[in-house]
């Protein structure tokens, strides 16, 4: 009765019935539940779940970027770190070693293109002075007489920085005046020789000449002995610390000195033993 009484008091009019059913209400009219505001809040709570994974995906992405820009940056930085202190000083050095600094500064001098034909570089010796410093020489042909030339070469070394030097022994041999010169110059740890000299036919012609050598170097063509002049240029450059013109003498050692003789005492058993009779 009291359930009959329930649907006649949930009658409506029109001849619709409801009947509560708990969290849901069932229409007369069919069999599907109506949702009320329970199963709407228990259906939001049930739909939660499903979006946290699409919320944790996203910061899963932002971090593994995050992971990638890193990895990135410290690859550009190692590469950066090799070029600086591997490739570069390398390439620097297979530079410096295929080319003599020395000789460059001999070559960026102004000197007039007449006075340096026929230019030949030698050297010898560590550049870094392992048991020897390096010598360098460069030997060419000019085709003006030798106070000219020298004139020329004096005013570029001048002009490079070069001071004349001074020194005993320059030259090591005396040389005539009359046809060549020798000057010495020094530039901050270097020391340059500068001689010039008559040129090679002239030598030749002299040689010949020579009573002492005739013989031994083939006659002058005549027909070049007009031809011959202009000189020859040698330029000497070596290290300060190697060239000892101008350096005092070492202070001999004192422990050096004569051995005295030896002194013979009239010690007996210096003289011979005597024989038995």
């Amino acid at each position: 009765m009291s359930g009959a009484a329930s649907v006649a008091a949930n009658a409506k009019p029109g001849g619709r019935v409801a009947i509560e059913t708990g969290g849901a209400v069932l229409s007369s009219e069919g069999s599907s539940p109506v949702v009320g505001a329970r199963a709407a809040a228990a259906k939001a709570q049930a739909g939660a779940p499903d979006e946290a994974p699409a919320t944790t995906g996203g910061l899963g992405g932002i971090r593994e970027q995050m992971r990638t820009q890193r990895k990135l940056r410290v690859v550009t930085l190692v590469s950066l770190a090799v070029v600086v202190l591997v490739v570069l000083p390398a390439f620097f050095g297979v530079r410096a070693a295929g080319s003599d600094p020395v000789f460059g500064s001999l070559d960026s001098l102004d000197v007039p293109s007449w006075a340096e034909q026929k230019v030949d570089d030698q050297s010898s010796g560590s550049r870094w002075c392992f048991t020897d410093c390096t010598f360098r020489e460069r030997t060419a042909q000019s085709q003006k007489s030798f106070t000219e030339t020298t004139a020329a070469y004096t005013s570029a070394l001048t002009a490079a920085g070069w001071s004349p030097w001074k020194v005993g022994d320059c030259p090591e041999q005396a040389v005539d005046p009359k046809d060549s010169t020798y000057t010495c110059f020094k530039r901050d740890e270097f020391t340059l020789d500068l001689w010039v000299s008559p040129p090679d036919c002239k030598v030749d012609q002299v040689a010949a000449n020579d009573p002492s050598v005739a013989g031994a170097t083939a006659p002058p063509d005549p027909k070049t002995l007009g031809e011959c002049a202009g000189s020859a240029v040698s330029i000497k450059v070596q290290n300060a610390i190697e060239d000892t013109r101008g350096k005092p003498d070492p202070d001999p050692s004192p422990i050096t000195g004569e051995t005295p003789d030896p002194e013979l005492s009239n010690d007996p058993l210096l003289e011979p033993t005597p024989t038995a009779s």
